[in-house]
């Protein structure tokens, strides 16, 4: 993921960083998302459900897959849907500080992610895609938009050619024969 990323934002003075021994936490040999959904659903239980935005009738859903060596994902829960990257197998993540930002670079496009933790995985990088998530969404919906999403991220980003499309009604109905 070295490769992938395009910014990162350092809040350490160079004598912090001098003083401080580095710190790192190895990555998830197996897919996260089991783990994921655990936690968010103990998150909704003790923190969301009083707030006035908590979706209850939508599921917490992740879905996770390997991409350069690190879990790429989606979270749904009650009250978002998050982007999330976590380090993947054989991975060693250095400790950043909470709420960094880093600019990824991912097939679809560049995308800033925030470091944030989880308590029992550990930090992670989020980049929130609606929050809170609309009221009139179905837990159907919400399902299907997070394997939506995930293949999204994966697609590259798609450009018109130089020629353009002409898709006037005269040109659709209208074609020569030769």
């Amino acid at each position: 993921m070295a490769q992938s990323i395009v910014n990162e934002v350092v809040n350490k003075t160079v004598n912090e960083a001098a003083t401080e021994s580095v710190q790192e936490f190895a990555g998830f040999a197996a897919n996260p998302a089991p783990l994921l959904v655990a936690q968010y659903e103990r998150i909704a239980q003790q923190e969301m459900q009083a707030l006035p935005f908590y979706h209850p009738a939508m599921p917490i859903v992740a879905e996770c897959t390997l991409f350069e060596g690190q879990w790429l994902g989606c979270v749904l829960t009650p009250w978002m849907l998050s982007v999330v990257v976590l380090p993947g197998p054989d991975q060693l993540w250095p400790v950043r500080g909470s709420s960094d930002r880093l600019a990824l670079q991912l097939p679809c496009g560049n995308m800033t992610f925030m470091v944030g933790e989880l308590p029992e995985s550990g930090q992670l990088l989020a980049c929130s895609l609606m929050s809170p998530l609309e009221p009139h969404l179905g837990a159907g919906e919400g399902r299907a938009l997070v394997s939506s999403a995930l293949k999204m991220l994966l697609s590259l980003p798609v450009q018109q050619g130089e020629g353009g499309v002409d898709l006037g009604r005269r040109r659709l109905f209208g074609g020569r024969k030769s």
